[in-house]
């Protein structure tokens, strides 16, 4: 694995996570105005185990996606070498393997004890974690021995000077690159004072680099506020979360740009990177503040769309050319797809252009299940199908294999199992045998699975345990053929 230089995190100035927020287009705005490091958003480490790597050719990203084709973290080669990963886990052995899917597409993984909310606290993350001094040691010494990136983590403080300082010390021991500390403790809000003195006290008590957050309320309302904030904790580096939500331009060293222009930009990567209107609004949102009364504010309140959003801010012409630009991209990149398919193609395959369309076919009947009764007829072995999932618009092809012989449709469906169902019609047709469409008469399968159910009846009613009939067990491969879907 090719290791990239490591993170510096020493004078460096830090967006830092936050929920909703630091989403891709914030972490690239906050970049282009000075930032950094970015961090992304707190994310769970269950639900990013769900998740599988897809190379997004379109956006030309790294997308992370949820079984439910929900993007759960979505990151591109602009930002690799300055995006630190935040995860909430409360095992070791999670936080490695998520550690390890991420590890080659960011600069640093971290791991989040400072969230003092209920959904984290409750699954012994977050601010949870301070409690339990040899869990952390667990979860970080497994985390810096098994990944080649940087390993930090964001710790909130503990009641007293004096506990705090020792568990920094200890958590410095496990060989992490750096620490991130806000200074408040766990039942303190953003409205408390931050208490700089205990963040000096462990920038003096330990070596690594320590990162101070929580000064936006106190000191942070412009740039240079930023270099008084450092000053103030002795740190090495300040982490922005709230300053940089209200303004991201708060990394500016020219100062403050106009927050119209701030919020274009942000659209800008909106649109670049097709993130999701509801999170669009969201940020924006957090930008206006104090201007949500007014009829911009009412407006983007009521937006239900990207392409609302841009109107609200004069940019309807923009998303007009951005959503043509994107359109034209997917076109050829999908024609280039298809010609490589086309060349690629195995001239042995017999091909038809077919889906499958449950309504043409008795309940519970499918081709896969006349497909494999004709196999059990005919003594072959039963069908085997492999299905390939197409990266570009995750659709899915299945080719399969009947007596030595292959068979698929040239129309790629949305789901694994209606591509099967797609190639057993193809084969079916090509063999000149029924498919058991309701067109087709008397189904025998449909008979046979009511004789079967008569069977059934019969023997709970008498208490014998008879066997599985054979139509009970078609059925049952028909639900367990599913292989694992390979990336094209």
């Amino acid at each position: 694995m090719t290791v990239n230089t490591p993170l510096c995190f020493r004078g460096k100035k830090i967006l830092a996570p936050m929920v909703r927020v630091g989403t891709l287009p914030m972490r690239l705005l906050a970049l282009d105005y000075g930032a950094d490091i970015v961090y992304c958003e707190e994310l769970i480490d269950i639900k990013m185990l769900q998740c599988k790597r897809v190379i997004n050719e379109v956006l030309e990203t790294v997308d992370f996606v949820a079984p439910n084709e929900r993007i759960v973290f979505r990151t591109c080669e602009r930002e690799r070498e300055h995006v630190v990963f935040q995860m909430g886990s409360a095992d070791a052995e999670r936080a490695l393997a998520v550690a390890k899917l991420v590890e080659s597409d960011v600069a640093g993984i971290d791991i989040n004890m400072g969230c003092p909310k209920e959904y984290s606290t409750k699954a012994s993350m977050g601010v949870a974690l301070l409690s339990d001094p040899d869990k952390i040691e667990s979860i970080l010494t497994t985390l810096v021995k098994g990944v080649c990136k940087p390993v930090t983590c964001k710790i909130r403080i503990l009641p007293s000077v004096e506990d705090t300082v020792n568990l920094v010390k200890r958590i410095e021991k496990t060989g992490i690159a750096a620490i991130a500390v806000h200074g408040r403790k766990k039942e303190e809000r953003p409205q408390h004072p931050v208490h700089c003195d205990v963040i000096k006290a462990i920038s003096e008590a330990v070596s690594i680099p320590v990162i101070a957050n929580g000064g936006s309320h106190d000191f942070i309302k412009e740039y240079a506020d930023i270099e008084t904030f450092q000053k103030a904790t002795a740190a090495s580096s300040v982490m922005i979360a709230r300053a940089a939500m209200w303004n991201p331009s708060i990394f500016r060293k020219e100062g403050f740009c106009p927050l119209k222009d701030v919020m274009q930009d942000y659209i800008k990567y909106v649109l670049r990177y097709d993130n999701h209107y509801t999170n669009t609004k969201y940020c924006l949102c957090q930008m206006l503040r104090e201007q949500l009364e007014t009829t911009q504010g009412k407006k983007l309140h009521a937006a239900q769309t990207t392409q609302e959003i841009c109107e609200v801010f004069e940019m309807g012409d923009f998303y007009e050319e951005a959503t043509a630009v994107f359109e034209a991209k997917k076109t050829s990149l999908e024609t280039k797809m298809q010609d490589e398919d086309d060349q690629m193609e195995d001239p042995d395959v017999i091909k038809m252009a077919v889906r499958f369309d449950k309504r043409e076919y008795p309940p519970q009947i499918t081709p896969k299940m006349y497909l494999l009764e004709w196999c059990r007829k005919e003594k072959h072995p039963q069908p085997v199908y492999e299905t390939v999932q197409r990266p570009l618009d995750k659709l899915f092809c299945s080719v399969v294999t009947v007596a030595e012989r292959k068979y698929r449709s040239t129309l790629w469906d949305k789901s694994k199992k209606l591509a099967e169902q797609a190639a057993a019609i193809v084969c079916l047709r090509a063999l000149g045998v029924p498919e058991g469409k309701l067109c087709e008469g008397e189904n025998h399968l449909i008979n046979k699975r009511k004789r079967g159910d008569q069977e059934c009846l019969i023997s709970r009613d008498h208490g014998e345990d008879l066997a599985e009939p054979s139509h009970k067990k078609a059925n049952f491969i028909e639900e367990t053929s599913d292989m694992n879907v390979p990336k094209m």
